[in-house]
């Protein structure tokens, strides 16, 4: 079973990263769970939700102790770097997450520029599909291929297949990241 936290500010798209996370787990006949929490505002507000993901039963979908953090600003590298099980990995904005990372030396930091990499690609809004792209290959559990097939599958179900060669492209560009 793996524990991913997702959390950045509302507006970047952590929830989304999560969902689309999740969608790829089922996609590939696991059982997923995805726990969203978010402050008062939409945009600008604190934002995370938790992921868990595995072959056998999730006795427990609430936050734990998460192998994998995706930190899309400060305050939320701040806030949950702490929580990371040992061994575990922490991927970070680097174009937003500014402060110092060399908090603990039981966990790896996977750091890039994942706002910056979106607008080169002419995708000013994909930094969170890169960084799902990142967290696929980090997990260890998906192909790119698999993970480029969920993503595609949940976006085409809520209308929104016109972004799939975006989507795409912003998605193997994180997954090849590593």
């Amino acid at each position: 079973m793996k524990e991913v936290l997702f959390a950045g500010l509302g507006g970047q798209g952590v929830l989304t990263s999560g969902l689309v996370i999740s969608q790829i787990a089922v996609s590939k006949d696991m059982n997923a769970t995805w726990i969203p929490q978010y402050g008062a505002a939409m945009r600008g507000g604190t934002a995370n939700c938790t992921v868990k993901f595995g072959e056998g039963m999730i006795y427990n979908p609430a936050q734990e102790e998460p192998d994998i953090l995706l930190a899309m600003n400060n305050p939320s590298f701040q806030k949950f770097v702490g929580l990371v099980a040992p061994g575990g990995t922490v991927v970070i904005d680097s174009s937003l997450v500014t402060c110092d990372t060399s908090v603990r030396d039981d966990i790896t930091i996977v750091s890039l520029p994942s706002t910056e990499m979106a607008r080169t690609i002419g995708h000013t809004k994909g930094a969170n599909i890169i960084m799902a792209g990142v967290i696929a290959k980090v997990s260890g559990d998906f192909t790119e291929k698999e993970g480029i097939d969920g993503m595609n599958a949940m976006f085409n179900k809520k209308g929104k297949g016109k972004f799939e060669a975006l989507n795409t492209n912003a998605f193997k560009l994180g997954y090849n990241f590593i």
